[in-house]
């Protein structure tokens, strides 16, 4: 192990190759459940650095864990407690290579945070349209890793269909350029969709070229309190019908969920949790202006209440109050973390099954496991359902740790890597 230390650090610099204390903040995950124990920890600077990596490991038969901005929440970042494997962190691959404003794309590397490529976007003046909780943290080859979907993924799709082309250091050390940016492209095998989603098991993306779009005249945002799940299926069918593609966002969140918030973030406002078992987060992007976009906003809210598919509706008045109530939303995992030991699921299912589906395995939990507590939310726009649960007895921790942590975990590293 010590030749491959040496030859680690005579790729990237001393520096560069952390061991002992250095690796502490990269040997557990972002909830602080699990901890593992790495060989070393290596910074490479750009592709060549990785690819010269990689096939050191390889030849020295030595497991990798790629890493971004480490804000996963299935643990697939996190290196084992072996102490033999190297985790290769690609925070210092975070350059903008290119803005094509013609072709409408952005090129970068994958160490960049999500949340500079919004304003690189931004000050292009285009919309970079990933957005998600942990956009100041979380990094672009993660996002593709982890195939993101975000809250505007009922509008844009998940990272997958932003992206246009990839640049990847395979398991053997080899380099695949892929970043064409072609918006047309019939020719051959589409290889960059093996990679999104495959959670650094076939290679190691190192850079990418996404998408960008016009930015929006006005978005407003409304919050909406719903008596039922069915009611918010009721009521992204009425909002898609009366907004079209105009409607960016639609998230549902449980009464428990929001509890959550109220409760670990008192300076948030949670309007309507108490009142309705559930509440709704919408948002309209509009092309024309503020006033138009209000007016259909306030129209869609007065047919859901006149049809009771929602209870109560309240509008954001300005910017500051959009993004409170975007806060309380996104607030909801790290509530979740301060409340102590959860578990979480993601579920995709058809829009159609998810109000049978919550009510069955709403009371199947409750009886298998009194005492439960259940959060439900999602990005229901696109049939995603979050379960997540809280303080369960130590049997229930040992099945569910069984069923769905370590099996994720031991995914991530596919023989290839090994």
């Amino acid at each position: 192990m010590n030749r491959l230390l040496d030859t680690l650090r005579h790729i990237t610099g001393e520096e560069n190759v952390l061991t002992g204390d250095g690796l502490v903040a990269f040997e557990r995950d972002w909830r602080g459940r699990e901890h593992g124990k790495a060989l070393c920890v290596v910074r490479p600077a750009h592709t060549a650095e990785v690819s010269a990596v990689v096939k050191a490991c390889a030849a020295a038969g030595v497991a990798m864990v790629p890493q971004g901005g480490n804000t996963g929440l299935v643990m697939g970042s996190t290196p084992d407690t072996s102490g033999q494997e190297v985790v290769i962190s690609l925070q210092r691959m975070n350059k903008v290579r290119h803005v094509d404003v013609a072709n409408t794309t952005l090129t970068a590397e994958a160490g960049c945070i999500l949340q500079q490529l919004q304003q690189t976007a931004d000050h292009a003046g285009f919309l970079f349209a990933l957005s998600l909780a942990s956009e100041g943290s979380c990094t672009l080859g993660g996002n593709l890793a982890s195939n993101a979907g975000g809250t505007q993924v009922l509008r844009y799709g998940n990272t997958r269909d932003l992206c246009l082309g990839l640049e990847v250091v395979t398991a053997q050390g080899d380099v695949w350029q892929g970043l064409s940016g072609l918006r047309k492209d019939n020719t051959g095998y589409d290889l960059r969709h093996l990679f999104i989603g495959s959670e650094g098991t076939l290679g190691i993306i190192t850079a990418a070229t996404m998408k960008l779009f016009p930015q929006p005249a006005a978005q407003r945002t409304a919050w909406a309190a719903v008596p039922s799940v069915q009611a918010a299926v009721d009521l992204l069918g009425l909002s898609q019908q009366q907004l079209g593609a105009g409607l960016t966002g639609f998230e549902c969140m449980s009464r428990m969920a929001l509890s959550l918030v109220a409760r670990h973030f008192p300076a948030l406002q949670v309007p309507f949790w108490q009142e309705a078992p559930y509440c709704v987060l919408l948002e309209l992007s509009d092309t024309e202006s503020e006033s138009h976009a209000e007016q259909r906003l306030e129209q869609l809210l007065g047919i859901a209440l006149d049809k009771n598919v929602a209870s109560e509706v309240v509008i954001a008045q300005s910017l500051s109050q959009s993004r409170e109530l975007w806060r309380v939303r996104e607030s909801i995992s790290s509530a979740q973390a301060t409340e102590g030991l959860n578990i979480k699921h993601d579920i995709s299912l058809p829009v159609s099954a998810i109000p049978a589906f919550v009510a069955q395995t709403d009371a199947a939990l409750a009886q298998s496991l009194p005492g439960i507590r259940v959060v439900n939310l999602g990005i229901w726009a696109m049939a995603i359902c979050t379960i997540t649960f809280h303080r369960l007895r130590p049997l229930a921790i040992k099945l569910m740790k069984t069923l769905s942590c370590n099996y994720n975990h031991r995914l991530i590293r596919s023989p290839m890597m090994r």
